[in-house]
């Protein structure tokens, strides 16, 4: 199993919006970066975690748990001309984007934000605390993975 970081825009997909979807279960599309698309594609499986982090807000925070539910498979709203995700170099035959489903597991009772996490050297070296990490999938180690949920008081 491995751990993940995926962001979002709460006002686009939050936290809650998961918590509200059909069986809490929801697919993550749009992700239009190679590198994060190659995490999607390759290597985030069923049962790794993610922590769900709210980006583009004040705090930016991890907000909550969730659980991959189905493992990368073509994004087919890059084949909707109709869809904002639309890309016309996608095919259904070669694919160039993808998705995974996520279920929601917990929402913290506080949010984590960035400012608190940079106060733990134990989580020095997560990439979401370093320079110029813009990327919206990001691997988490299982030590950060476990420090972040020990910050936030749960157990999953």
């Amino acid at each position: 199993m491995k751990h993940w970081l995926f962001k979002t825009e709460p006002d686009v997909f939050s936290i809650d919006d998961l918590y509200k979807a059909p069986s809490r279960i929801a697919p993550w599309e749009g992700v239009r970066n190679y590198q994060a698309r190659n995490f999607l594609r390759d290597s985030i499986q069923k049962g790794d975690f993610i922590l769900f982090y709210h980006s583009r807000v004040n705090p930016l925070s991890i907000v909550g748990i969730a659980e991959v539910a189905k493992p990368g498979y073509p994004d087919h709203f890059a084949f909707d001309p109709s869809h904002k995700y639309f890309d016309p170099k996608s095919k259904p035959e070669n694919p160039t984007w993808y998705m995974v489903d996520i279920k929601f597991k917990k929402k913290f009772p506080e949010p984590i934000t960035t400012e608190e996490m940079k106060k733990h050297k134990q989580l020095k070296n997560m990439a979401l605390l370093q320079k110029g990490a813009r990327l919206s999938i990001q691997p988490v180690s299982p030590t950060e993975f476990q420090f972040i949920l020990r910050l936030a008081d749960v157990k999953l």
